[in-house]
């Protein structure tokens, strides 16, 4: 059996890659999907599409159009859902996913620091599984497989 997990969270840092990594040596069965990681491209993706829009409003909301569909799609597709809350970033992406996730009755994990508990408190509770590093993560991966 194989497991489609959706990585949603910010897409500045190399999150995904080191999670991937760490599942990859623990031999996990999973095929992970998520945004567009190119920042330049996701924002761009609606005039790549779409032609030059008449402001920055109708450029943003032409890629966020897009963008909302591929999350939409490949959110549909996937067995579980991980969302990472970390510190440096603004988590609006993560929230919203966190909870299309929920909504569509999807597995979720929850990736946060400590310090950011108390204002995610109540998606936390509605996860599945809150924990606070990526190695946490993988290794609620690896149990769903585990035998024994």
């Amino acid at each position: 059996m194989e497991l489609v997990a959706y990585l949603a969270g910010e897409i500045h840092s190399d999150w995904r890659k080191e999670l991937k990594q760490m599942a990859g040596s623990a031999g996990l069965p999973v095929h992970f999907v998520g945004p567009m990681e190119n920042h330049d491209r996701s924002d761009l993706i609606g005039e790549e599409i779409l032609g030059e829009q008449p402001s920055p409003i109708f450029r943003d909301e032409a890629a966020s159009k897009i963008n909302n569909l591929r999350t939409q799609v490949l959110m549909d597709k996937a067995d579980i859902v991980i969302a990472l809350f970390g510190e440096k970033y603004k988590q609006w992406n993560t929230a919203m996913d966190a909870s299309a996730a929920i909504q569509l009755g999807k597995p979720l994990i929850l990736i946060r620091p400590e310090k950011l508990h108390h204002p995610l408190k109540e998606l936390s509770q509605k996860a599945n599984v809150t924990v606070e590093s990526l190695d946490q993560a993988v290794n609620v991966l690896g149990y769903i497989f585990a035998e024994e």
